[in-house]
C-alpha cells in the first residue's frame, strides 16, 4: 500500500469513527464500532437482557438499528470528505432469533453511485457457534452537509 491510500485509509476510518462516535443511539445500545474499509464497515454489540424482546432474544429492532448504521457507515467509506448519508430505504430479512453473546452487523457497498449507494448488511449471533440472524438490503443517499 503505498502512503497516500494509507493516509486515504486513515482518513476514512477516523472520519467514520468521528461520525459514530456522536451517533448517541448507538452509544445507548452499547454498540462498538469495529472494522472500517473502504465499502465496508462493521459494528458489534453485546447482547444484554436490556436489549431483548418478550421472549428473551435481542429485539429485532435493534438488530435492524445497528446493521442501518453499519450498511450508512459502509456508504460513507466511499463518499467525499463532507458527505453525510441518510438511509432513504431498507428491507429486512430476519432469519433467525437472536440469541448468544454478541451480535456483529457487518455492512459492505453493493454499488456506490452519485447521489445513492446500496448496501447489503449481514447480521451474526456469536456464542457457541456463529448464527446468521438477518439480511439487510438499504439503499443510503448521499448529501452535503446542511
Amino acid at each position: 500500500m503505498s502512503p497516500s491510500s494509507a493516509d486515504a485509509d486513515d482518513d476514512i476510518t477516523g472520519r467514520v469513527r468521528a461520525s459514530f462516535a456522536r451517533q448517541a443511539v448507538m452509544a445507548t445500545i452499547g454498540a462498538q464500532l469495529g472494522d472500517v474499509a473502504a465499502g465496508r464497515v462493521a459494528i458489534s454489540l453485546a447482547i444484554a437482557p436490556h436489549l431483548s424482546q418478550q421472549h428473551g432474544f435481542l429485539h429485532a429492532g435493534v438488530v435492524v438499528t445497528v446493521l442501518d448504521s453499519a450498511c450508512g457507515y459502509a456508504a460513507l467509506t466511499l463518499l467525499p470528505a463532507d458527505a453525510e448519508v441518510l438511509t432513504a430505504e431498507l428491507k429486512v430479512n430476519l432469519l433467525a432469533p437472536a440469541t448468544g453473546d454478541s451480535l456483529v452487523a457487518e455492512g459492505q457497498v453493493v454499488r456506490a453511485g452519485r447521489t445513492l449507494t446500496v448496501c447489503r448488511g449481514d447480521a451474526f449471533t456469536e456464542g457457541v457457534e456463529r448464527v446468521h440472524i438477518a439480511t439487510m438490503l438499504a439503499t443510503i443517499i448521499g448529501r452535503q452537509p446542511t
